[in-house]
């Protein structure tokens, strides 16, 4: 067997400021790996795919991965040199029995709003009908039938924190696998359960739903049963809740389950409404709580998400309220961080912080700060179910203002890890309250040493009150719009 494996990937927010350039992209080539190679993070399933091919004696053909943070639209001709770079590799890598790609569900280019169709309909065209191609993609996906037609399987991460981008590519890879070797057949039904929305795993009623079809994978016949949750800062008119099923050789069946579980998603849909409290709220509750540790998530600056992650509000509010002895991370701010660098740790500085992009943003603040650590090329940890996974956040600094640790990084993204507090000598317990800009996926780092978690829907780039968002292209004949669009 010859496996062909590559992928483009990033989260595409169409109401964020910022473009998604070229120079946003992390490509990792073949000629920059070696055969041990780590790719880590969302690279992760090329690891795995790389030593099962080892381990059965096939031939593996990694061509490229381009990963970008989230932000806003992909420039088109930087989509296009990508998608014709990937394609290159795989028309020089003719003939391949297999083809899999991780991508992620959620990408827009200028020109394209459904960059994965493109990708996967573009890959069918060159390896015909013959080949088997499977597909993993983010849960935060809007997937659309074109792409359900193009390839053999898709499978989809089940948890929100993302901890288990690995178990799926296993799962994928078998899938795959199994059906290039004529063991199975896989057939795939999709279902609208007509919803935008954000849905947290670890909380019922969505736990015992993921639960559920995990317990259903292994009855006969069934490959794999995946919900793509949609990605609701995307005003494509794909934008919305899809069930997929998986079955071998049997596509009444893979119908059967698509709908029976999307009916049963949909059945539940007020309880999974995610918690979302205006900021001063947050902080009310916060600051109640007589002992012990709150975090606030400000979901509405996360990076991860596409949100510029420089938002002021949030802080402007703690030091309007004499707020002491806590800590807030990361705000994304390359100049303070030179700025700090170049002064040393325990210099006192005037420094303008944050509010750079836009009216998301809020308004810079100006602050004397003293400098209390400085850490280049600073890693923080994603939990992941095989082990934590180092995540890059740049050059970073610790700022104390007025009973508050700020930490400040030059590379945006979300906080996933109480680290990006520790390595600073910042115990995150001994702090009352903590902001951590990020939407779920901080959860499994804090959620152990929290006695309290808050989800703050303050002003920003991604608000997590869906009816706030100012669609104009999204067809929004579903719920929360309209309570049963069924009816």
């Amino acid at each position: 067997m010859r496996v062909f494996a590559g992928g483009i990937a990033t989260e595409t927010n169409t109401f964020s400021p910022m473009p998604t350039g070229l120079a946003d992209f992390n490509v990792i080539r073949a000629v920059d790996l070696d055969e041990t190679a780590d790719l880590g993070g969302f690279g992760g399933p090329f690891n795995l795919f790389r030593r099962r091919c080892q381990e059965r004696g096939w031939d593996y053909v990694f061509s490229l991965y381009a990963f970008a943070q989230p932000a806003g639209t992909t420039v088109r001709a930087v989509y296009e040199k990508l998608r014709d770079e990937l394609l290159a590799a795989l028309k020089a890598a003719l003939p391949v029995d297999i083809v899999l790609l991780p991508l992620h569900g959620a990408m827009v280019a200028e020109g394209y709003d459904d960059c994965e169709t493109d990708i996967v309909t573009c890959v069918r065209d060159i390896v015909g009908p013959e080949a088997k191609i499977g597909i993993e993609l983010d849960l935060h996906c809007d997937l659309t039938q074109e792409t359900v037609d193009a390839v053999d399987a898709v499978v989809i991460f089940k948890e929100y924190p993302h901890i288990d981008i690995n178990n799926r590519a296993e799962e994928l890879f078998t899938i795959i696998a199994d059906a290039a070797e004529g063991v199975t057949k896989p057939t795939m039904a999709l279902y609208d359960c007509r919803m935008i929305g954000l849905y947290l795993t670890p909380f019922e009623p969505m736990r015992g739903f993921v639960d559920d079809m995990i317990t259903r994978e292994s009855d006969p016949g069934v490959l794999s049963l995946s919900l793509a949750h949609s990605f609701p800062w995307a005003d494509v008119p794909t934008c919305g809740a899809y069930m997929l099923a998986v079955t071998d050789d049997d596509p009444a069946l893979a119908a059967q389950l698509a709908r029976e579980f999307g009916e049963k998603f949909f059945a539940i849909r007020h309880a999974t409404d995610p918690p979302a409290l205006p900021l001063d709220e947050a902080l009310d509750k916060a600051l109640a709580l007589e002992s012990g540790l709150a975090v606030i998530a400000d979901q509405s600056d996360n990076a991860g998400g596409g949100a510029p992650s420089d938002s002021t509000f949030v802080l402007r509010a703690l030091l309007e309220r004499g707020v002491t002895n806590a800590a807030l991370g990361m705000i994304w701010d390359p100049v303070v961080v030179r700025v700090a660098m170049s002064a040393g740790a325990g210099a006192t500085l005037d420094l303008r912080l944050g509010g750079k992009m836009g009216p998301m943003s809020g308004d810079p603040l100006d602050l004397r700060v003293t400098v209390s650590g400085i850490i280049p090329d600073m890693k923080q940890q994603w939990t992941q179910s095989e082990g934590p996974v180092a995540i890059d956040c740049g050059d970073s600094v610790a700022l104390h203002c007025q009973g508050i640790d700020i930490i400040v990084n030059s590379q945006r993204g979300q906080v996933f890890s109480p680290v990006v507090f520790s390595n600073f000598g910042i115990e995150p317990e001994s702090k009352r309250l903590l902001v951590v800009k990020s939407t779920q996926h901080f959860y499994a780092g804090f959620a152990p040493i929290a006695d309290e978690i808050i989800y703050m829907a303050g002003p920003g780039a991604i608000p997590p009150i869906f009816t706030q968002i100012p669609y104009q292209r999204a067809d929004l004949r579903k719920y929360p719009w309209i309570d049963n669009p069924f009816a």
